[in-house]
């Protein structure tokens, strides 16, 4: 296996930056994962004088560990890192050889902190997203921490192990063999979930703020960014920095850039926000909003802030299909993201229910890795645009099932079927397959919000031109609103209306 010339290029840069010698401890077969491996590990050596190669045998064969010279750091990758986890060796061969990593130093020293023994594998896929957020930062912890390791697993290079294991979803993380969690994680998730998260008391003496924005999204950041700009004290609340636009792959309507990625996209907001004197509370759900002189912010955590305004942000999560079997496959054959998923159900056959187009797309990613994708679609034809649907009616592996309803979900330990109603007939049907993709939509997060709040029949907030609610002081933007589109580009203008409005009415009032 030959980096191609950009990889290159990109890695020679970032191998000047190594600070020490690093290690790397190979353990490789005669499989083609392994001879791939070998010859990645030894481009890497001839680009760097300060790596170095030593062949050993480690727990899975093949991987290999990034280790300082006479200590183990316990970084492991078992596969090859390339795809969306070069990122992750790249920081690995940095962060081993002294290099700082870019980590606020209180998070870092919550890091070094943890005592016990905590042996983490994460099992990915090279074609996940969210995956190296978390390979990035348990193998941080294992560098700072001599009492945590972790091993990246790449799902395609163990399918025995991933299959006993039975998993269905990446990135799924165990702990000293158990399972810890899944989905996309922070550090400072992953921390808090170890018990060494922010502290109640200390977010409730914070002062009360002008502007208190409540969502973390691009309809957030550019409503903190607007209102920090006016000089007024601004504070961000956010289950998760950068929202659903994480979940996001390839982003090409973001005017400007003619491509990115939603990662990708969120650091490079985040960035900006921090270039404001903004408070961002991380990790924070909110749960209760109280109008008497200052507008009242109750968190799930038990700490409360006050502000003067508020803007709500709080976007929108994908929409369940409600059928007996969703909730209890979640993982186990049933996913919402085709692009982390898919390898996992490669030569199965699947189903994607949704014929809009995050369905339509989904079909024809999976299309080129599975056997077999049926779409089932609710209404008398799909709802995608035309170029989706001539692609996805030009491939030899897709069914599609128009005016169908699904009823259920089959399974026993995991997902091995769905049943659907032919809406015209009324004749009930039923596939075998092993993966079902939910894409239906949205809904947006806004039931924790109390009956005062004015809303639609669909649970959207209300709002007038100005990004105001029926709640003096309180304002909203983007998807969790009743605007009529939800795109990245839309939430951040109604996100900087919001402030706007939130701005001139603190004037005025």
């Amino acid at each position: 296996m030959m980096l191609d010339a950009e990889i290159k290029s990109q890695l020679e840069q970032y191998l000047q930056l190594m600070e020490g010698d690093v290690l790397l401890k190979v353990s490789a077969g005669d499989d083609d994962v392994s001879r791939d491996m070998l010859a990645l590990v030894d481009q890497l050596a001839a680009m760097s004088s300060r790596i170095k190669l030593e062949k050993t045998t480690l727990q899975r064969t093949p991987s290999f560990s990034v280790n300082r010279i006479g200590e183990d750091t316990g970084v492991t990758f078992a596969g090859i890192p390339l795809g969306h986890e070069f990122t992750s060796l790249v920081l690995a061969l940095l962060q081993v050889s002294g290099r700082a990593p870019k980590v606020e130093q209180k998070v870092l020293d919550q890091v070094k902190s943890i005592q016990g023994e905590y042996h983490f594998e994460t099992y990915i896929s090279l074609s996940c997203h969210n995956c190296p957020d978390v390979v990035q930062a348990l193998n941080l912890m294992s560098i700072f921490n001599d009492s945590i390791t972790h091993t990246m697993i790449d799902g395609a290079a163990f399918k025995e192990e991933v299959d006993r294991k039975q998993i269905m979803a990446v990135p799924t993380v165990f702990l000293n063999g158990e399972p810890f969690g899944g989905g996309r994680m922070t550090l400072e998730e992953i921390l808090a979930k170890l018990g060494s998260g922010p502290d109640a008391s200390e977010l409730s003496d914070k002062e009360p703020f002008d502007v208190l924005v409540i969502g973390g999204g691009p309809a957030g950041a550019s409503a903190a960014v607007y209102a920090a700009r006016k000089g007024i004290r601004t504070g961000i609340v956010a289950e998760r920095f950068g929202g659903q636009v994480m979940d996001t792959m390839g982003i090409e309507n973001f005017i400007s850039t003619k491509y990115t990625e939603g990662p990708k996209l969120v650091a490079s907001i985040e960035e900006h926000v921090k270039e404001y004197d903004i408070d961002v509370m991380n990790l924070q759900r909110a749960k209760r909003l109280e109008k008497n002189d200052l507008v009242t912010v109750e968190l799930e955590s038990g700490a409360v802030l006050k502000s003067k305004t508020v803007i709500l942000s709080t976007g929108a999560r994908w929409r369940n299909v409600g059928v007996p079997g969703e909730a209890e496959f979640k993982n186990k054959g049933v996913a919402y993201c085709p692009h982390c998923d898919g390898p996992l159900f490669e030569g199965k056959h699947v189903a994607v229910i949704g014929g809009g187009n995050s369905g339509i797309e989904a079909a024809i990613d999976l299309a080129g890795i599975v056997k077999h994708v049926t779409v089932l679609e609710f209404m008398p034809e799909l709802k995608a645009d035309a170029v989706l649907q001539e692609r996805l009616y030009s491939l030899p592996n897709v069914t599609v099932l128009k005016n169908v309803q699904t009823k259920e979900i089959t399974g026993t330990d995991k997902v091995n079927g769905i049943t659907y109603v032919d809406r015209e007939t009324n004749e009930e049907h039923h596939i075998e397959l092993q993966g079902v993709f939910v894409q239906i939509g949205l809904v947006p997060n806004t039931d924790w919000l109390g009956e005062d709040m004015e809303r639609t029949r669909f649970g959207e907030i209300i709002v007038d031109k100005h990004g105001a609610t029926n709640i003096p002081g309180v304002f909203a933007a983007g998807d969790c609103t009743d605007s009529a589109y939800k795109q990245i580009i839309i939430s951040m203008g109604s996100g900087a209306t919001a402030a706007l409005g939130a701005f001139d009415y603190l004037i005025r009032n």
